[in-house]
């Protein structure tokens, strides 16, 4: 199956929803950072609410990145996604092994520990607008609807998950996210709480061959569920050697010049596909006539 999220409102746009399968961006991930099963299963989860927060902006140019600091041994996590759901994103320990928790899951709790979440969505105005939340259970998808309630004042259900094959390979991975409009009856507020109550685990419903749609039909098919969209979604980094380029040039002339008396050439990774760009030393050479005009 194809990535996507499907967008949809019920009760007559009481409530807006979001529901996503993943499984191909997260395992694109996984390759190209080698990351643990714990690291895989964390920046997983971040990378698919990232893509259904991005495909929520409005804006052709907006951007929103997601990113959590923790004390854990995975230390954070950062996602960016922009309007039509091309997200890319790494962990700050791709490699972390930690035993799995009490339930013999994957432990993301315990990997990312006690920190801070913040979403920094950019817009195009003069400063981006930046909201922070405390983790509070470190699980990712329940701090997300936190920040939703306290910082965007909009209560909401988040679902967010990914389970691995024994190689450690991605076999299922997609979440949902269900807001309540600020007309919201509360017959349908309770209608949709005793709804959510039912599902126990988005991978299990992925894996029994649930796909965005029959998950929105499960929770919302009998308050009047319109899908309104269906957009695909990938792992997609737009970083160039042009780009990196222009990150060479800001180490200052200085800098640059005891790289080139080195007579060493130098590899740049990108942070957020890990893809190597070589420079030479004349290549170094000529980045530093070009800036000096």
């Amino acid at each position: 199956m194809e990535d996507y999220i499907v967008r949809a409102t019920a009760a007559g746009a009481q409530i807006r929803a979001f529901a996503a399968t993943t499984k191909n961006l997260v395992e694109t991930a996984r390759q190209a950072h080698n990351t643990s099963p714990v690291a895989t299963a964390a920046l997983g989860r971040l990378l698919t609410a990232g893509a259904m927060m991005g495909s929520m902006m409005k804006g052709e140019n907006d951007i929103i990145t997601l990113k959590i600091e923790g004390n854990g041994p995975i230390e954070g996590l950062t996602v960016t996604a922009d309007s039509k759901a091309d997200v890319k994103g790494y962990a700050f320990n791709p490699n972390v092994l930690i035993h799995a928790n009490d339930k013999g899951k994957l432990d993301v709790a315990g990997a990312l520990g006690i920190g801070v979440l913040s979403v920094i969505k950019d817009i195009g105005l003069k400063e981006p607008y930046v909201g922070q939340t405390i983790l509070v259970t470190s699980e990712i998808a329940e701090d997300l609807t936190y920040y939703f309630a306290t910082s965007e004042q909009t209560p909401s259900s988040v679902a967010l998950g990914v389970l691995m094959n024994k190689e450690n390979t991605v076999r299922q991975a997609g979440g949902f996210i269900i807001q309540l409009m600020p007309d919201a009856e509360d017959e349908i507020i309770t209608k949709l709480e005793e709804r959510l109550k039912e599902i126990t685990s988005i991978t299990s419903m992925l894996d029994e061959g649930y796909t965005p749609e029959m998950i929105l039909e499960k929770l919302l098919g009998d308050m009047e569920l319109e899908i309104l969209d269906k957009i695909p979604t990938r792992f997609y980094c737009n970083c160039s050697k042009h780009r990196v380029e222009k990150a060479i040039v800001s180490l200052g002339r200085k800098d640059l010049t005891e790289l080139i008396e080195a007579n060493e050439p130098i590899e740049v990774k990108c942070h957020f596909c890990n893809t190597a760009y070589k420079f030479s030393v004349d290549e170094l050479k000529d980045i530093i006539k070009r800036s000096d005009r």
